[in-house]
Protein backbone atom coordinates (compact mmCIF):
# COMPACT_ATOMS: atom_id res chain seq x y z
CA UNK A 1 0.00 0.00 0.00
CA UNK A 2 3.07 2.17 1.04
CA UNK A 3 4.24 2.15 -2.75
CA UNK A 4 1.00 2.99 -4.24
CA UNK A 5 0.26 6.22 -2.46
CA UNK A 6 4.22 7.36 -1.44
CA UNK A 7 3.73 9.93 -4.42
CA UNK A 8 0.59 11.96 -2.25
CA UNK A 9 2.00 11.27 1.39
CA UNK A 10 1.83 14.49 3.22
CA UNK A 11 5.23 15.40 5.62
CA UNK A 12 5.55 16.40 8.66
CA UNK A 13 7.82 16.96 11.48
CA UNK A 14 4.91 15.83 14.27
CA UNK A 15 1.42 15.13 13.53
CA UNK A 16 -0.57 14.98 17.11
CA UNK A 17 -3.94 12.62 17.00
CA UNK A 18 -6.45 14.61 19.43
CA UNK A 19 -6.65 17.98 20.29
CA UNK A 20 -6.83 18.05 24.21
CA UNK A 21 -4.65 19.12 26.89
CA UNK A 22 -1.61 17.12 26.05
CA UNK A 23 -1.49 17.46 22.31
CA UNK A 24 -2.01 21.18 22.22
CA UNK A 25 1.08 21.83 24.58
CA UNK A 26 3.14 19.37 22.34
CA UNK A 27 1.93 21.46 19.07
CA UNK A 28 2.76 25.21 20.71
CA UNK A 29 6.33 23.87 21.53
CA UNK A 30 7.19 22.42 17.90
CA UNK A 31 5.49 25.54 15.82
CA UNK A 32 7.59 27.67 18.03
CA UNK A 33 10.47 26.08 17.04
CA UNK A 34 9.48 26.24 13.30
CA UNK A 35 8.86 22.72 12.79
CA UNK A 36 6.02 21.75 10.82
CA UNK A 37 2.70 20.12 12.49
CA UNK A 38 -0.59 18.37 11.82
CA UNK A 39 -3.38 17.89 14.20
CA UNK A 40 -6.28 15.15 13.88
CA UNK A 41 -9.48 14.62 15.83
CA UNK A 42 -12.38 12.71 14.82
CA UNK A 43 -14.46 14.86 17.26
CA UNK A 44 -14.99 19.02 17.24
CA UNK A 45 -11.32 20.42 18.24
CA UNK A 46 -11.21 21.20 21.89
CA UNK A 47 -10.67 17.86 23.81
CA UNK A 48 -12.77 16.10 26.47
CA UNK A 49 -12.34 18.48 29.26
CA UNK A 50 -13.32 21.43 27.29
CA UNK A 51 -16.10 19.78 25.51
CA UNK A 52 -17.27 16.92 27.25
CA UNK A 53 -16.02 17.22 30.48
CA UNK A 54 -14.70 19.92 33.19
CA UNK A 55 -16.01 22.97 31.70
CA UNK A 56 -19.45 22.10 30.96
CA UNK A 57 -19.80 19.86 33.89
CA UNK A 58 -18.78 22.49 36.31
CA UNK A 59 -21.30 25.15 35.08
CA UNK A 60 -23.60 22.77 35.56
CA UNK A 61 -22.32 22.43 39.28
CA UNK A 62 -22.20 26.05 39.67
CA UNK A 63 -25.55 26.19 39.99
CA UNK A 64 -26.05 23.34 41.81
CA UNK A 65 -23.75 25.39 44.10
CA UNK A 66 -26.54 28.22 44.28
CA UNK A 67 -29.53 26.36 45.11
CA UNK A 68 -27.38 24.92 47.96
CA UNK A 69 -26.53 27.76 49.37
CA UNK A 70 -30.01 28.86 49.56
CA UNK A 71 -31.19 26.12 51.33
CA UNK A 72 -28.53 25.97 53.57
CA UNK A 73 -28.92 29.67 54.79
CA UNK A 74 -32.60 29.59 54.22
CA UNK A 75 -33.93 30.61 57.58
CA UNK A 76 -30.44 31.54 59.24
CA UNK A 77 -30.78 35.51 57.59
CA UNK A 78 -31.46 34.97 54.09
CA UNK A 79 -35.12 34.60 52.73
CA UNK A 80 -35.75 33.75 49.00
CA UNK A 81 -38.43 32.56 47.24
CA UNK A 82 -39.24 30.57 44.07
CA UNK A 83 -35.90 29.92 43.78
CA UNK A 84 -34.84 26.70 41.93
CA UNK A 85 -32.72 25.49 38.57
CA UNK A 86 -34.12 25.82 34.99
CA UNK A 87 -32.87 23.14 33.19
CA UNK A 88 -33.34 24.15 29.52
CA UNK A 89 -31.82 27.35 30.32
CA UNK A 90 -29.07 25.85 32.24
CA UNK A 91 -28.01 24.32 29.08
CA UNK A 92 -28.08 27.16 27.31
CA UNK A 93 -25.81 28.81 29.23
CA UNK A 94 -23.42 26.02 29.22
CA UNK A 95 -23.46 25.99 25.96
CA UNK A 96 -22.28 29.75 25.69
CA UNK A 97 -19.09 28.21 26.65
CA UNK A 98 -18.58 25.04 25.11
CA UNK A 99 -20.43 25.38 21.55
CA UNK A 100 -17.95 28.42 21.03
CA UNK A 101 -14.78 25.82 21.94
CA UNK A 102 -14.24 23.89 18.41
CA UNK A 103 -13.98 26.70 16.57
CA UNK A 104 -11.85 28.69 18.55
CA UNK A 105 -9.25 26.26 19.18
CA UNK A 106 -9.15 25.03 15.15
CA UNK A 107 -8.49 28.45 14.86
CA UNK A 108 -5.62 28.69 17.32
CA UNK A 109 -4.12 25.58 15.51
CA UNK A 110 -4.23 27.03 12.61
CA UNK A 111 -2.92 30.56 13.67
CA UNK A 112 0.20 29.26 15.17
CA UNK A 113 0.83 27.36 11.46
CA UNK A 114 -0.52 24.19 11.85
CA UNK A 115 -2.54 21.96 9.31
CA UNK A 116 -5.75 20.58 10.75
CA UNK A 117 -7.66 17.71 9.76
CA UNK A 118 -11.09 16.21 10.75
CA UNK A 119 -11.77 12.36 10.49
CA UNK A 120 -10.51 9.48 12.68
CA UNK A 121 -7.10 8.53 11.91
CA UNK A 122 -5.67 4.93 11.92
CA UNK A 123 -2.06 3.60 11.40
CA UNK A 124 -1.14 2.44 8.05
CA UNK A 125 2.70 2.14 8.90
CA UNK A 126 5.04 2.92 12.11
CA UNK A 127 4.97 6.62 10.99
CA UNK A 128 1.94 6.71 8.64
CA UNK A 129 -1.39 7.56 9.18
CA UNK A 130 -5.04 7.54 7.29
CA UNK A 131 -7.06 10.32 8.02
CA UNK A 132 -9.72 9.53 5.37
CA UNK A 133 -8.48 10.44 1.84
CA UNK A 134 -5.43 11.74 3.48
CA UNK A 135 -2.06 10.18 4.14
CA UNK A 136 0.48 11.46 6.53
CA UNK A 137 3.60 11.17 7.63
CA UNK A 138 5.89 12.20 10.47
CA UNK A 139 9.32 11.77 11.68
CA UNK A 140 7.05 11.64 15.34
CA UNK A 141 3.68 10.66 16.53
CA UNK A 142 1.94 12.16 19.18
CA UNK A 143 -0.84 10.13 20.70
CA UNK A 144 -3.33 12.10 22.87
CA UNK A 145 -6.78 10.85 22.00
CA UNK A 146 -8.31 10.88 25.27
CA UNK A 147 -10.74 8.68 27.48
CA UNK A 148 -13.83 7.09 26.56
CA UNK A 149 -16.98 5.49 28.46
CA UNK A 150 -15.77 1.86 29.43
CA UNK A 151 -17.91 -0.66 27.66
CA UNK A 152 -19.30 -2.71 30.28
CA UNK A 153 -20.21 -6.64 30.35
CA UNK A 154 -24.27 -5.91 30.46
CA UNK A 155 -26.86 -7.22 28.52
CA UNK A 156 -28.72 -3.97 27.29
CA UNK A 157 -25.23 -1.61 27.19
CA UNK A 158 -26.80 0.36 24.52
CA UNK A 159 -29.50 1.47 26.52
CA UNK A 160 -27.48 3.79 28.36
CA UNK A 161 -27.36 7.29 28.43
CA UNK A 162 -23.26 7.98 28.43
CA UNK A 163 -21.67 11.06 30.45
CA UNK A 164 -21.47 13.00 27.33
CA UNK A 165 -24.89 12.52 26.60
CA UNK A 166 -25.90 13.57 29.78
CA UNK A 167 -24.42 17.36 29.63
CA UNK A 168 -26.31 17.35 26.41
CA UNK A 169 -29.85 16.97 27.78
CA UNK A 170 -32.25 19.45 26.77
CA UNK A 171 -34.93 18.45 29.75
CA UNK A 172 -34.06 16.89 32.94
CA UNK A 173 -35.67 13.41 33.23
CA UNK A 174 -37.84 13.11 36.78
CA UNK A 175 -36.01 9.46 37.65
CA UNK A 176 -32.11 8.86 37.28
CA UNK A 177 -30.46 5.68 37.59
CA UNK A 178 -26.67 6.24 37.79
CA UNK A 179 -24.39 2.95 36.86
CA UNK A 180 -21.46 2.89 38.98
CA UNK A 181 -20.21 4.80 42.47
CA UNK A 182 -17.41 6.91 40.69
CA UNK A 183 -16.74 10.85 40.83
CA UNK A 184 -18.63 11.02 37.51
CA UNK A 185 -22.38 9.58 39.16
CA UNK A 186 -21.96 11.66 42.37
CA UNK A 187 -20.80 14.30 40.70
CA UNK A 188 -23.93 14.59 37.99
CA UNK A 189 -26.11 13.30 41.28
CA UNK A 190 -25.13 16.30 43.30
CA UNK A 191 -27.07 18.27 40.37
CA UNK A 192 -29.40 16.69 39.01
CA UNK A 193 -31.03 15.90 42.79
CA UNK A 194 -30.69 19.91 43.19
CA UNK A 195 -32.46 20.34 40.07
CA UNK A 196 -35.61 18.38 41.40
CA UNK A 197 -34.71 14.68 40.13
CA UNK A 198 -35.20 11.67 41.98
CA UNK A 199 -31.67 9.82 41.73
CA UNK A 200 -30.35 6.09 42.94
CA UNK A 201 -26.62 5.39 42.41
CA UNK A 202 -25.62 2.01 41.71
CA UNK A 203 -22.42 0.31 42.81
CA UNK A 204 -20.98 -3.19 42.75
CA UNK A 205 -18.77 -2.55 45.54
CA UNK A 206 -19.08 -2.04 49.27
CA UNK A 207 -17.71 1.68 49.55
CA UNK A 208 -18.39 4.05 46.54
CA UNK A 209 -15.49 6.84 45.64
CA UNK A 210 -12.80 3.82 46.41
CA UNK A 211 -10.24 5.96 45.09
CA UNK A 212 -10.08 8.35 47.87
CA UNK A 213 -10.00 7.84 51.70
CA UNK A 214 -12.64 6.08 53.38
CA UNK A 215 -13.25 8.49 56.19
CA UNK A 216 -14.28 11.37 54.21
CA UNK A 217 -15.97 9.17 51.52
CA UNK A 218 -18.25 8.23 54.41
CA UNK A 219 -19.10 11.74 55.04
CA UNK A 220 -19.85 12.57 51.44
CA UNK A 221 -21.65 9.80 51.04
CA UNK A 222 -23.96 10.98 54.04
CA UNK A 223 -24.40 14.38 52.66
CA UNK A 224 -25.29 12.38 49.08
CA UNK A 225 -28.19 10.35 51.04
CA UNK A 226 -29.45 13.27 52.78
CA UNK A 227 -30.12 15.19 49.23
CA UNK A 228 -32.82 12.35 48.55
CA UNK A 229 -29.81 10.39 46.24
CA UNK A 230 -30.45 6.86 46.84
CA UNK A 231 -27.08 4.86 47.25
CA UNK A 232 -27.35 1.36 46.72
CA UNK A 233 -24.17 -1.26 47.25
CA UNK A 234 -23.37 -4.29 46.46
CA UNK A 235 -25.42 -4.30 43.08
CA UNK A 236 -24.32 -5.91 39.96
CA UNK A 237 -25.77 -4.59 37.37
CA UNK A 238 -26.41 -7.49 34.49
CA UNK A 239 -29.53 -5.83 32.41
CA UNK A 240 -30.75 -2.35 30.98
CA UNK A 241 -33.49 -2.83 28.94
CA UNK A 242 -36.21 0.47 27.55
CA UNK A 243 -39.71 -0.13 29.02
CA UNK A 244 -42.89 1.92 28.48
CA UNK A 245 -42.32 3.72 31.21
CA UNK A 246 -38.77 4.44 30.55
CA UNK A 247 -35.90 2.29 31.62
CA UNK A 248 -35.32 -1.07 33.70
CA UNK A 249 -31.99 -1.86 35.78
CA UNK A 250 -31.78 -5.31 36.58
CA UNK A 251 -29.09 -6.44 39.02
CA UNK A 252 -27.72 -9.04 41.86
CA UNK A 253 -26.91 -8.29 45.09
CA UNK A 254 -26.25 -11.16 47.47
CA UNK A 255 -27.42 -13.79 44.72
CA UNK A 256 -30.63 -12.06 44.92
CA UNK A 257 -32.38 -9.98 41.76
CA UNK A 258 -32.67 -6.62 42.13
CA UNK A 259 -34.58 -4.40 39.96
CA UNK A 260 -34.37 -0.35 39.59
CA UNK A 261 -36.58 2.02 37.13
CA UNK A 262 -36.09 5.14 36.16
CA UNK A 263 -36.53 7.53 32.88
CA UNK A 264 -32.76 6.93 32.00
CA UNK A 265 -29.78 5.14 33.11
CA UNK A 266 -26.32 7.08 32.88
CA UNK A 267 -23.01 5.86 32.70
CA UNK A 268 -20.73 6.51 35.67
CA UNK A 269 -18.90 3.20 35.85
CA UNK A 270 -15.27 4.23 34.33
CA UNK A 271 -13.65 5.25 31.45
CA UNK A 272 -10.99 3.90 29.08
CA UNK A 273 -8.20 4.79 26.98
CA UNK A 274 -9.75 5.33 23.25
CA UNK A 275 -7.56 3.93 21.24
CA UNK A 276 -9.21 0.38 20.12
CA UNK A 277 -9.56 2.00 16.27
CA UNK A 278 -6.30 3.61 16.02
CA UNK A 279 -5.12 0.66 14.37
CA UNK A 280 -1.93 0.32 16.62
CA UNK A 281 -0.76 -2.98 15.23
CA UNK A 282 0.15 -1.98 11.78
CA UNK A 283 2.57 0.33 13.58
CA UNK A 284 3.58 -2.01 16.25
CA UNK A 285 2.51 0.13 19.28
CA UNK A 286 2.24 -1.54 22.62
CA UNK A 287 -1.22 -1.49 24.25
CA UNK A 288 -3.34 -3.09 27.02
CA UNK A 289 -6.79 -2.37 28.68
CA UNK A 290 -5.24 0.16 30.17
CA UNK A 291 -3.35 2.14 27.11
CA UNK A 292 -0.30 2.89 25.48
CA UNK A 293 2.64 1.37 27.28
CA UNK A 294 5.16 3.79 27.28
CA UNK A 295 8.95 4.73 28.90
CA UNK A 296 9.96 7.04 31.20
CA UNK A 297 10.22 9.48 28.32
CA UNK A 298 6.50 8.77 27.27
CA UNK A 299 7.73 7.30 24.42
CA UNK A 300 6.12 4.03 23.11
CA UNK A 301 8.19 1.32 24.23
CA UNK A 302 7.81 -0.51 21.08
CA UNK A 303 7.95 2.28 18.64
CA UNK A 304 10.46 5.17 19.19
CA UNK A 305 8.83 7.68 16.57
CA UNK A 306 5.34 7.41 19.10
CA UNK A 307 5.12 9.53 22.18
CA UNK A 308 1.73 9.06 23.85
CA UNK A 309 -0.21 11.35 26.78
CA UNK A 310 -3.11 12.32 28.63
CA UNK A 311 -5.58 9.84 29.62
CA UNK A 312 -4.08 7.22 26.89
CA UNK A 313 -1.30 6.00 29.05
CA UNK A 314 -0.95 2.86 30.69
CA UNK A 315 -0.84 3.52 34.54
CA UNK A 316 1.19 6.06 35.37
CA UNK A 317 -1.04 8.61 36.65
CA UNK A 318 -4.83 9.63 37.36
CA UNK A 319 -6.13 10.86 34.25
CA UNK A 320 -6.82 14.67 34.78
CA UNK A 321 -6.86 17.73 32.59
CA UNK A 322 -3.70 19.37 34.07
CA UNK A 323 -1.60 15.69 33.92
CA UNK A 324 -2.84 15.56 30.31
CA UNK A 325 -1.07 19.33 29.56
CA UNK A 326 1.68 18.57 31.84
CA UNK A 327 2.60 15.72 29.76
CA UNK A 328 2.26 17.17 26.30
CA UNK A 329 5.59 19.60 27.48
CA UNK A 330 7.64 16.74 28.81
CA UNK A 331 6.81 14.80 25.26
CA UNK A 332 7.54 18.36 23.54
CA UNK A 333 10.85 18.78 25.55
CA UNK A 334 11.50 15.43 24.70
CA UNK A 335 11.26 15.28 20.89
CA UNK A 336 13.21 18.88 20.36
CA UNK A 337 16.24 17.82 22.90
CA UNK A 338 16.47 14.90 22.62
CA UNK A 339 14.46 12.34 25.71
CA UNK A 340 15.87 14.49 28.15
CA UNK A 341 12.60 14.75 30.73
CA UNK A 342 10.52 12.52 32.79
CA UNK A 343 7.28 13.43 34.16
CA UNK A 344 6.78 13.52 37.74
CA UNK A 345 3.45 13.56 39.21
CA UNK A 346 4.20 13.79 42.99
CA UNK A 347 1.85 16.69 43.84
CA UNK A 348 -1.27 16.09 41.30
CA UNK A 349 -4.17 16.96 42.89
CA UNK A 350 -7.74 15.61 42.52
CA UNK A 351 -11.33 17.13 42.89
CA UNK A 352 -14.54 15.48 42.98
CA UNK A 353 -16.71 18.18 42.46
CA UNK A 354 -19.97 17.44 44.54
CA UNK A 355 -21.18 19.83 47.25
CA UNK A 356 -18.81 20.35 49.00
CA UNK A 357 -16.23 19.11 47.38
CA UNK A 358 -13.67 16.42 48.09
CA UNK A 359 -10.25 16.91 47.24
CA UNK A 360 -6.84 14.47 47.47
CA UNK A 361 -3.38 14.94 46.62
CA UNK A 362 -0.26 12.81 47.66
CA UNK A 363 -0.22 9.62 49.27
CA UNK A 364 -3.81 7.72 50.66
CA UNK A 365 -3.29 6.00 54.03
CA UNK A 366 -3.02 2.97 52.72
CA UNK A 367 -0.76 3.64 50.48
CA UNK A 368 1.68 4.55 52.98
CA UNK A 369 1.36 1.80 55.19
CA UNK A 370 2.30 -0.56 51.71
CA UNK A 371 4.84 1.16 51.27
CA UNK A 372 6.24 0.98 54.49
CA UNK A 373 6.61 5.03 55.25
CA UNK A 374 6.66 6.58 59.20
CA UNK A 375 3.97 8.79 59.24
CA UNK A 376 1.19 10.22 61.44
CA UNK A 377 -2.22 11.21 60.49
CA UNK A 378 -4.38 14.63 61.73
CA UNK A 379 -8.12 13.29 60.80
CA UNK A 380 -10.70 15.43 61.99
CA UNK A 381 -14.82 15.69 61.42
CA UNK A 382 -14.82 19.56 61.08
CA UNK A 383 -18.71 19.98 60.61
CA UNK A 384 -18.64 21.97 63.91
CA UNK A 385 -15.64 24.48 62.96
CA UNK A 386 -16.35 27.98 61.64
CA UNK A 387 -15.36 27.40 57.99
CA UNK A 388 -18.27 24.74 57.85
CA UNK A 389 -20.73 26.45 60.43
CA UNK A 390 -20.45 30.09 58.49
CA UNK A 391 -22.22 28.42 55.74
CA UNK A 392 -24.28 26.24 57.93
CA UNK A 393 -22.03 23.36 56.36
CA UNK A 394 -22.99 19.91 58.19
CA UNK A 395 -20.40 17.83 56.42
CA UNK A 396 -16.62 18.29 56.64
CA UNK A 397 -13.68 17.38 57.25
CA UNK A 398 -10.06 16.08 56.88
CA UNK A 399 -6.90 13.56 56.16
CA UNK A 400 -3.70 14.82 56.45
CA UNK A 401 -0.52 12.24 56.10
CA UNK A 402 2.32 13.53 58.06
CA UNK A 403 6.15 11.79 57.62
CA UNK A 404 7.46 11.19 61.13
CA UNK A 405 11.12 12.94 61.50
CA UNK A 406 10.93 15.01 58.51
CA UNK A 407 7.63 16.32 59.17
CA UNK A 408 7.04 16.68 54.89
CA UNK A 409 3.62 16.60 54.11
CA UNK A 410 2.65 13.21 52.61
CA UNK A 411 -1.17 13.57 51.53
CA UNK A 412 -3.75 15.47 52.12
CA UNK A 413 -7.65 14.92 51.82
CA UNK A 414 -9.87 17.21 52.38
CA UNK A 415 -13.89 17.84 52.38
CA UNK A 416 -15.93 20.87 52.84
CA UNK A 417 -16.11 24.26 51.55
CA UNK A 418 -13.72 25.07 48.90
CA UNK A 419 -11.65 22.22 49.16
CA UNK A 420 -11.48 22.37 45.62
CA UNK A 421 -9.42 25.31 46.12
CA UNK A 422 -7.58 24.53 49.07
CA UNK A 423 -6.22 21.49 47.98
CA UNK A 424 -4.03 23.35 45.72
CA UNK A 425 -2.01 25.21 48.77
CA UNK A 426 -1.43 21.36 49.75
CA UNK A 427 -0.51 20.05 46.42
CA UNK A 428 2.60 22.68 46.69
CA UNK A 429 3.85 21.16 49.78
CA UNK A 430 3.65 17.92 49.11
CA UNK A 431 5.09 18.76 45.48
CA UNK A 432 7.91 21.05 46.97
CA UNK A 433 8.64 18.73 50.25
CA UNK A 434 7.43 21.60 52.59
CA UNK A 435 6.96 20.59 56.14
CA UNK A 436 4.30 21.10 58.28
CA UNK A 437 5.93 23.02 60.77
CA UNK A 438 6.88 25.68 57.79
CA UNK A 439 3.34 25.67 56.88
CA UNK A 440 2.18 26.50 59.59
CA UNK A 441 4.34 29.55 59.83
CA UNK A 442 2.59 31.40 57.10
CA UNK A 443 0.39 33.86 58.26
CA UNK A 444 -3.37 33.02 56.66
CA UNK A 445 -6.24 35.85 55.89
CA UNK A 446 -8.37 35.19 58.31
CA UNK A 447 -11.14 34.41 58.62
CA UNK A 448 -10.76 32.30 55.75
CA UNK A 449 -10.78 28.49 54.66
CA UNK A 450 -6.86 28.43 54.28
CA UNK A 451 -6.70 29.55 57.91
CA UNK A 452 -7.67 25.98 58.72
CA UNK A 453 -4.15 24.65 57.34
CA UNK A 454 -2.71 25.27 60.75
CA UNK A 455 -5.40 23.48 62.92
CA UNK A 456 -4.84 20.29 59.99
CA UNK A 457 -1.33 19.87 60.64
Amino acid sequence: MYNTIKNTIKKYDLVAIGTGSASGAAVSAFRKAGRSVAVIDSRPFGGTCALRGCHPKKILVSAADAIDAAERMSGNGFVAENYGIDWPALIRFKRTDTDATPKRAEEGYKKQGADTYHGRARFIGSNIVSVDENILEAKHIVIATGAEPARLPIHGFENLTLSDQFLELETLPKRIVFVGGGYISFEFSHVAARAGAQVTILHRGERPLEQFEPELADILVKRTRGLGVKIELGVSVTKIQKIKTGIRVSGERDGKECIFEGDIAVHGAGRVPEVSDLNLEAAGVEYDKRGIKVNEYLQSVSNSSVYAGGDVVAGLAAPLTPRAGYDGEIIAKNLLEGNADKPDYNGLASVVFTIPPLASVGVSESEAKKNGLKYRVNYADTSQWFSARQRNETHSGHKVIIEEGSGRILGAHLLGPHSDELINVFAVAVKLGITAENLKRVLYAFPTRGSDIPYML
